[in-house]
């Protein structure tokens, strides 16, 4: 059997168990695994699992990944994050679209805070949506914002993603942290420009706050903004001595993560409660990832000793004589259509053994990549018939948002992703301008 053989049969096994319900890091890594014992003998498969493990137990920087999930639950189980949407909303509601737009900061400041999409998506249909329909927001405009909102956590640091990317591509997690930083704040703000744009050609979708609730005294307004900077305090306590190189980004997690939960301490919300639902979720989400990156090591290993790698780009560039871009333009249409029934993570471990190389290979940045995947995958996120964002929102809208308005709401708001999608690639220096100042130094 050729070895291109080998790689289909590899590719289509996994599929299909992934069809039949199984876990991601169980479907990925048995085929794997598989591969290599009947490819390779007793001692070829057992030491691709065997390295993979230990390059994996051996990954410096992967001991971010639990502070930085840490730091996210406490703030989000001590209800810190809730303070932010009081501010928004006093300081917001005179505007049209306001309250939309003051959620749409939420979510940003949410992601620089967990680093996952759920978390965003959590706070902003429990707490945000609930009142944006409360004040005659048009309902299919604001569940898109959330969503459109959400979608930020895996882009803006400290983005989980971009660590399983990291260690996948073997790329440094800061470069790839600090790649995400423009193109999430760019995205956040064509956001708000399309929500300012549509609530002023259509007042009734986001109308302003009514006179009596704007008599708001100034110093309540100044204490409800001092409550609500204190998750960008973390944050900056947590980021400025990374950037500035006065330490490495293992210690910038911790000190994020102590200072999230003195932050907790101060303001009397550490109950046993709290903690214990922070470190029962940071140990699942953090097990979870590991198994998904071990698989991943394994998978990708078979690959790379079937010379899989060369295969395709031999395809792409010899047979079929497509130019560089043809083909990466064509990767990202691939993401888009596995984002249909994907999570994030299986796309990620699926075809990073084949699509990461290949990258390389024809001279492309792989920390731009990285966030061309990680865009596409927000994108994915909230596509039809199966987008992870949009079973998310299902689970927590309120029971007058039906499934047609969640699938209708995200249309606007994926046009404005792929056109963030297409200035990243047609702009590279908007995600390597700051990686290359910092590490330039």
């Amino acid at each position: 059997m050729s070895y291109e053989l080998i790689a289909i049969l590899m590719f289509s096994t996994m599929m299909i168990m992934l069809m039949t319900g199984q876990r991601v890091f169980g479907a990925i890594g048995f085929v794997g695994v598989v591969a290599g014992l009947l490819l390779w003998g007793d001692t070829g498969g057992s030491d691709i699992a065997f390295s993979a493990a230990m390059k994996l137990m051996k990954w410096y920087p992967l001991l971010t990944l639990p502070m930085f999930i840490f730091m996210g639950y406490v703030l989000s189980e001590s209800k810190i994050a809730d303070d932010l949407y009081k501010m928004f909303h006093v300081w917001f509601g005179p505007v049209r679209g306001g309250l939309a737009i003051g959620t749409i900061l939420l979510m940003v400041l949410v992601s620089a805070m967990n680093g996952l999409s759920v978390a965003g998506m959590a706070i902003g249909a429990t707490i945000a949506l609930p009142e944006l329909l409360r004040r005659g927001y048009d309902k299919r405009m604001v569940t898109g914002v959330v969503q459109a909102g959400s979608s930020l956590g895996i882009l803006v640091p400290p983005s989980v993603v971009l660590v399983l990317y990291a260690m996948i591509a073997r790329q440094p997690v800061g470069q790839l942290w600090l790649a995400g930083v423009l193109p999430g704040l760019m995205m956040a703000a064509m956001f708000v420009l399309y929500v300012v744009i549509r609530c002023r050609l259509q007042p009734e979708l986001g109308p302003a706050l009514p006179e009596d609730e704007r008599k708001v005294s100034l110093a309540e307004k100044l204490r409800l903004l001092r409550a609500g900077m204190l998750p960008l305090v973390i944050f900056a306590a947590m980021m400025v001595p990374f950037v500035n190189g006065w330490t490495s980004l293992v210690e910038s997690s911790a000190i994020g993560a102590m200072t999230a939960f003195g932050a907790a301490v101060l303001k009397g919300r550490m109950t046993r409660q709290v903690f214990e639902t922070s470190v029962r979720q940071t140990l699942a989400i953090s097990c979870m990832f590991m198994w998904i990156i071990l698989a991943a090591l394994g998978f990708g290993a078979v690959f790379d000793g079937l010379g899989a790698v060369k295969a395709i780009e031999n395809l792409f560039t010899e047979q079929l004589g497509l130019n560089p871009w043809m083909i990466l333009i064509l990767m990202q249409l691939s993401f888009l259509l596995m984002g249909t029934f994907l999570d994030d993570t299986a796309m990620l471990v699926i075809v990073a053994p084949l699509y990461v190389p290949l990258v390389g290979a024809l001279g492309f940045d792989l920390i731009w990549y990285g966030i061309l995947y990680t865009i596409t995958t927000q994108v994915a996120y909230m596509t039809p018939p199966f987008g992870y964002n949009l079973f998310l929102m299902r689970a927590m809208a309120p029971p007058e948002i039906g499934l047609k308005d969640i699938y209708s709401s995200i249309v606007p708001f994926v046009l404005v992703m792929i056109l963030a999608l297409a200035l990243v690639m047609a702009f590279p220096e908007i995600a390597l301008w700051l990686p290359d100042y910092v590490y330039g130094k």
